[in-house]
Formats: structure tokens, C-alpha cells, sequence
């Protein structure tokens, strides 16, 4: 990773997705979670005390050293045992169904060969476990795709290669994952370009 995206990026990322009005939306993404969980693109820990008492462990795969050291206040002080466990999504370094359940919120935006990830998650959750998302994506109107069109060359560069038009939902199906409790919106307080939210669980098709 370069210089930008390892020791700037997370700061801006912190700004724009750990502001404590999103704690609610973050709990809700959470809901019904239990077990040892793996979660994708930990930042720096915006979900640490949003996870429900049945969790027993959290297992992070986080790129960035600075954002890892950014969560370690959050880390130390959550009642719900944290590692971090690999910092790629697209390789993770564990055997076949390790995990209950995976969490991802505000990251498949972001990762490369999101299939690839998708695909993996599958890999390391055990036969009936979830994947709880929180993610923005592709806006369901035209005016509002336009514009994310037209914009995302640009927040790709700032970033650190966020996408706004992938098609969460699709992308969830199309790796073998099948929303089966999902919720489509825009976010409060947001231009819907940044702000086309998907919310749900999916299960292993």
C-alpha cells in the first residue's frame, strides 16, 4: 500500500464512516449475529460495541497497520475478544468453515476482486452461517446512477478505490450469497450519489 492509502486514507475513512450518528445503522447490521465471527475491512473499529451479546469472538481482516492501531482503544475495551486475524479479504489464511458468521459494512465498495472475497467468506462460514452487510453501492435511480457514473473515476483516486456503482445485492447472488433479508435506501443526510445504502443478511446459496 502506498504512503496516501496506509496513513491518510483511514483518517478520511474515519471521518466520513465513524461518525456516532451511524451507531444505529451499524447496530441494526448486526442484529441476529452470534458465534465467532469474521469480519472484513475493520478500520478502525467503528463496529466494536454494536455487536449483540451472542458473539463470542471477532476475528478482523484489516489492511491497514494505521487504521489497525487507530482501533486500539476500541479493541481493548470491547467486551467481545478481538484479533486481528489477515490483512486480505481476497486470501483469507484459515481453513475451511472456521466462522458462524461474517460482517461486512462499508467495505466491498472498496476491495479489488470483490468475487474473489465473496467467494472466500464463503469458504471459511461454516454450512448455514450469514453474512450480515452494511453497504452503498449502486443507486436504484438513473439520474442518481449518472451522476455516480460520472463521479466514480474521481473517488477511486481518493478513495483508496471505492467504487459507487456495484451492484451489491447482484454481486452477493452472483458469489453464491443469497440476500434473504435485505433493505434498500438512501441515507439520511447524504447525497444519494455516496448515499445508496444496502442492508440485509445473506445466506450461502
Amino acid at each position: 500500500m502506498g504512503y496516501y492509502e496506509d496513513h491518510i486514507l483511514p483518517h478520511v475513512v474515519q471521518l466520513t464512516c465513524g461518525m456516532p450518528a451511524m451507531r444505529k445503522i451499524r447496530r441494526k447490521a448486526t442484529v441476529g449475529m452470534s458465534g465467532d465471527i469474521i469480519e472484513i475491512g475493520f478500520g478502525a473499529g467503528n463496529n466494536v460495541g454494536c455487536y449483540p451479546d451472542e458473539v463470542t469472538s471477532v476475528t478482523a481482516i484489516e489492511p491497514s497497520d494505521t487504521a489497525w492501531e487507530m482501533a486500539a482503544d476500541a479493541v481493548k475495551s470491547s467486551s467481545v475478544p478481538i484479533r486481528r486475524g489477515g490483512l486480505d479479504g481476497q486470501r483469507l489464511p484459515f481453513d475451511d468453515d472456521v466462522f458462524d458468521a461474517a460482517l461486512s459494512t462499508y467495505t466491498m465498495c472498496t476491495i479489488p476482486d470483490l468475487p474473489t472475497a465473496l467467494a472466500e467468506l464463503r469458504r471459511v462460514v461454516k454450512p448455514g452461517g450469514s453474512l450480515y452487510f452494511l453497504e452503498h453501492g449502486r443507486a436504484p435511480d438513473e439520474k442518481v446512477r449518472r451522476w455516480q457514473r460520472r463521479l466514480e473515476p474521481l473517488q477511486k483516486r481518493l478513495g483508496g478505490g471505492c467504487h459507487l456503482t456495484r451492484d451489491i445485492p447482484a454481486l452477493l447472488a452472483d458469489a453464491g450469497w443469497e440476500p434473504v433479508n435485505l433493505e434498500q435506501f438512501y441515507a439520511t443526510k447524504t447525497p444519494k450519489t455516496f448515499g445508496a445504502l444496502s442492508l440485509g443478511v445473506a445466506s450461502a446459496a
